[in-house]
């Protein structure tokens, strides 16, 4: 099938459109006989108006094909598409983008963009994106997008943008970099349909290039901007990231309804394997960082090395240590997690010795993923996306495996191709060749808390950071990290008090 046949699949067909809209009774239809005629004309105008406009908009949830995220999406879609049959009729479109399209890249967005063209570029006004816990008030949504002119292109969302120039963003606009904002993809964001041919146009012509997706969001933003050439982001203040229950919202289209999913009991602690990348050089200062921070949170953990100290204790794993890749090395810990421990313990996570995570409010996230499922968890990049490639976890974020997954990956044939290649991408290549999707968190981060927004870092309860570049990393950890800090246990996210780090 092609790619704009996926694209009209999920569409909403005037069969099920019909037996919908009988199945839910739209608010007020009880009371539609006692309505004066005039009061009914002027109300039937009203809907058929909203009808239009909601029409004229395409959902595109940015889903993911896991069991836990696809199930959330669904529900979400359900939502929309149940706000839309109180107000009248007509039902717009609702897209799950890890329905659209089996391409490995439709992730990343730009690559759909000639199929949104093609398929909805005449009879559309709207491509509203949003996560899937993002929570959107229709009513809202189209009072806020009638304030700007459909016929013109428009690229509309929450703006971020960076204090100081990072190395996440390739140091961009480095004298200033406050100047370039870009979406908060969970307060959702919006291009106009003119925008989107005109995009569609380009990638006919220039094909993407193909190289690193790192941060999308930020990315998006620049080829749109083109230089100078397209249009900016316009921020919208409706598009909100606020809690759904926060008093702030009553002027908001848009929510944001999770901060730390939680789905029952957290997992054990005798149910994640930790293992830590290390060299003896980093002996002597990296792991009494861990030791002084996260270490005491972990039942299982052990220390991987070029050398067997017993003072730590480490385990020379007898792969020689090299300057970068490290593929050798984390293959033999996959070797060692299916060969050597019970078979009882589901999840293994693979950290270097200059992560900094949280395997309390890891335990927590994992309470919502099924280990019998092959399950490759992290903060997701891609390689090549634009023109095939493939997706893989940032190590240096964490790496999280279920059993089934390693199991699976252990009895294909994928191996390094060299001791020293990047083992993240590798692992990102075998499992894209296996057909077991990526999984992707934003709690994980391959950085530290100052490469990143302060707004973006204000809607999440982070799992993970990275890197003791120019910081205090056990400040950074007793700051952001640390168990049971001014955190609820239903994953709702409370007032953060936070020096600037």
């Amino acid at each position: 099938m092609s790619a704009v046949g996926l694209l009209q699949a999920p569409g909403v067909g005037s069969c099920w459109r019909e037996s919908f809209a009988v199945s839910v009774v739209s608010e007020g239809a009880e009371d539609e006989t006692e309505l004066p005629v005039l009061q009914k004309t002027e109300k039937s105008r009203t809907i058929s108006k909203i009808g239009r406009e909601l029409k004229g908009i395409v959902f595109v949830i940015q889903s993911q094909s896991n069991s836990f995220h696809s199930k959330r999406a669904e529900d979400l879609k359900r939502d929309i598409l149940k706000q839309a049959v109180d107000l009248g009729k007509e039902l717009p479109t609702v897209l799950l983008i890890h329905q659209i399209n089996r391409h490995e890249g439709a992730w990343t967005i730009l690559p759909l963009m000639r199929d949104f063209s093609v398929t909805y570029g005449r009879n559309s006004s709207w491509i509203f994106f949003c996560e899937e816990d993002t929570r959107i008030q229709v009513v809202k949504l189209l009072e806020t997008l009638r304030r700007f002119d459909k016929s013109k292109e428009w690229f509309l969302g929450k703006a971020l943008y960076d204090e100081e120039s990072t190395i996440i963003h390739h140091y961009a606009f480095a004298e200033n970099p406050t100047v370039f904002k870009f979406p908060d993809f969970a307060a959702g964001w919006a291009l106009s349909i003119p925008l989107v041919n005109k995009l569609a146009k380009k990638l006919k012509s220039e094909p993407l290039k193909s190289d690193f997706t790192i941060d999308l969001k930020h990315e998006i933003a620049l080829y749109i901007w083109q230089k100078g050439e397209g249009p900016h982001l316009t921020p919208v203040p409706e598009f909100c990231t606020d809690d759904v229950d926060s008093y702030k919202v009553d002027h908001c289209a848009t929510t944001f309804s999770n901060f730390l999913p939680l789905c029952g009991e957290p997992v054990n602690k005798e149910d994640v394997f930790v293992a830590v990348k290390t060299c003896r050089k980093f002996h002597g200062d990296r792991i009494p960082v861990v030791k002084q921070t996260w270490e005491r949170e972990a039942a299982l953990i052990e220390y991987y090395s070029d050398y067997a100290d017993i003072s730590i204790p480490t385990i020379d794993l007898g792969i020689p240590n090299t300057d970068r890749g490290h593929c050798g090395k984390t293959f033999a810990i996959l070797e060692r997690f299916l060969n050597h421990t019970s078979p009882r313990t589901p999840w293994l996570v693979v950290v270097d010795d200059d992560t900094l995570i949280s395997i309390f409010r890891l335990r927590k996230l994992l309470s919502c993923y099924d280990p019998n499922e092959p399950v490759f968890l992290g903060e997701r990049y891609g390689y090549g996306l634009g023109t095939g490639g493939y997706s893989y976890i940032t190590g240096g974020g964490g790496m999280v495996f279920s059993r089934t997954a390693v199991q699976k990956l252990l009895a294909s044939k994928c191996r390094c191709y060299s001791m020293d290649a990047p083992d993240d991408m590798v692992l990102g290549m075998c499992f894209s060749g296996l057909g077991i999707p990526i999984t992707h968190s934003p709690l994980f981060h391959q950085a530290r808390p100052m490469d990143y927004p302060k707004d973006y870092l204000s809607h999440q309860i982070p799992v993970s950071f990275h890197k003791h570049w120019n910081i205090d990393p056990v400040k950074v950890y007793f700051t952001w990290l640390a168990p049971n800090t001014e955190e609820s246990h239903n994953g709702k996210k409370v007032g953060y008090n936070r020096e600037d780090l």
